[in-house]
């Protein structure tokens, strides 16, 4: 019987785990994969607070060793159900069953890949999900998004404030994104739109060099030079599992404000996995810690 399982050891739920250590809680972390999430995939970590220069690896790695020196417990095994029991919870694994006071749910959210050969092989070196993660990487050259929504629109504002060139290429001729975003991108010299297109290849030997477009009305292929490709086609929430207990949004979000708590007492949810507007790794740390604490007062008081 632990106080607070933990499902998912990204940096939400790993920052979870050292709140609720640091408060005398016995704490098991649940991971399907391995610890770290996302990030240990990331070359270059430099937007979080305190840390000018670090490697996704080393920031994950650090995390781990922690919580580990702290006296967490962490199992791989992946969760397929939540059995919400009143002051009890039951979590249940593919090889076993774990019974706790309180449930963080930290699980994330995969990002929703072009499905092009060299995308998975290129990330880091010229690919990436994350304009606001990556963008001063590219400072003054050229790069493309990928995207039709807010955040495709999102990111070519921002990138356009320090990159040479910013081409969007969208599948179709409208946008799913804001009229007035929009409008202010068409503003702006140095965005050129790339539209009724889709990108076909991904160009380079060992870094992203280039892309080929392929043009559905006219039937045209174009390679466009650039250093960076920006995929913002959405991500997948990690929540599948939970929905028939756990209310969520129409993308399959966790339904969660600030405070981090589910519309089930005792569960809670800390990460990408939640409905909000910023996903990085500042916000994943503060609602680890913002989850624990809750879950805290809750074991405090049930």
């Amino acid at each position: 019987m632990y106080d607070i399982i933990i499902v998912g050891a990204g940096t939400a739920g790993m920052s979870a785990a050292i709140y609720g250590l640091r408060n005398g809680k016995s704490v098991l972390l649940l991971e399907e994969k391995s610890y770290g999430g996302q990030i240990i995939n990331t070359p270059e970590v430099e937007n979080y607070p305190g840390m000018k220069n670090v490697s996704g690896f080393e920031f994950a790695t650090n995390l781990y060793n922690q919580i580990i020196a702290l006296g967490a417990e962490i199992i791989y095994a992946k969760v397929i159900e939540i059995q919400d029991k009143g002051a009890k919870k039951t979590v249940v694994t593919n090889d076993n069953v774990y019974e706790c006071g309180s449930v963080i749910i930290a699980t994330g959210a995969t990002n929703r890949l072009l499905g092009l050969e060299k995308e998975q092989q290129f990330i880091g070196a010229g690919v990436s999900y994350c304009a606001t993660c990556d963008g001063a990487f590219f400072k003054g050259k050229d790069v493309a998004i990928v995207g039709g929504g807010n955040a495709a629109l999102e990111d070519a504002t921002f990138l356009s404030n320090f990159c040479d060139k910013v081409y969007l290429v969208h599948r179709r001729e409208k946008f799913r994104g804001e009229d007035r975003m929009l409008e202010r991108l068409r503003e702006k010299e140095n965005v050129i739109f790339v539209l009724n297109s889709v990108v076909t290849e991904i160009l380079g030997e060992n870094k992203v060099e280039g892309i080929m477009v392929h043009n559905k009305e006219t039937g045209r292929d174009e390679k466009i030079v650039i250093a960076g490709l920006f995929v913002a086609i959405g991500r997948i929430p990690q929540n599948e599992e939970f929905r028939n207990l756990i209310q969520t949004d129409e993308n399959g979000y966790i339904h969660a404000g600030e405070n981090c708590r589910t519309n089930i007492e005792g569960i809670f949810t800390a990460g990408d996995c939640r409905t909000k507007q910023l996903r990085q790794l500042t916000t994943a740390a503060s609602d680890g810690a913002v989850a624990a604490m809750a879950a805290c007062e809750y074991l405090e008081i049930k």
